[in-house]
C-alpha cells in the first residue's frame, strides 16, 4: 500500500494517488493523511485517485462507518471532492455511496478518469507538485 499527495497551488486542488491493496488500516491512514494535507494546504477541492488500486479489502460495514465520519476535508458541504475508483470497483456501489453522502458532502462525485475529475472541477491545465 502506498499513497502520495500532490498539490496544484493555482487552483488549490489536493490530489491523492493510491496504489496497491486498500485495506481497513490503509483506508484509516489515508483518511488521516487527507485531513492533514488538506488543512496544511487549505485545499479548496480534492481528487482521490484510486485507479492504481490492485485490491479492495473493505467490508460493507466498514464503508458504512466511513460514510458516517466527519469528512476528511473540512467544509464538506462546500469543497468538492472527486473520486476515481479502482478499476475493479463496482461503479453501482460507488454511485450508491455518492447518493448516501450527499447530505454531508453534496459536492462529492464519482467519475471514471482523471480527465473527468478535472472537468468536474472546471480545471483545464493543472500543475500538480508533489507534497513531501
Amino acid at each position: 500500500m502506498a499513497f502520495r499527495f500532490e498539490f496544484d497551488a493555482a487552483n488549490k486542488i489536493l490530489l491523492m494517488r493510491f496504489e496497491g491493496r486498500l485495506s481497513k488500516e490503509s483506508a484509516l491512514d489515508l483518511y488521516a493523511a487527507i485531513r492533514t494535507h488538506s488543512n496544511a494546504t487549505d485545499a479548496r477541492a480534492g481528487i482521490w485517485d484510486f485507479s492504481s488500486t490492485t485490491e479492495v479489502a473493505l467490508s460493507g460495514e466498514f464503508l458504512r462507518r466511513m460514510v458516517d465520519l466527519e469528512p476528511a476535508m473540512a467544509d464538506g458541504a462546500i469543497r468538492p471532492r472527486v473520486v476515481i475508483p479502482p478499476p475493479t470497483a463496482r461503479l453501482s456501489l460507488l454511485r450508491m455511496v455518492e447518493i448516501v453522502v450527499q447530505v454531508t458532502r453534496p459536492r462529492f462525485k464519482v467519475v471514471r478518469t482523471m480527465e473527468e475529475a478535472l472537468a468536474a472541477l472546471g480545471v483545464h491545465s493543472p500543475h500538480f507538485e508533489p507534497l513531501l
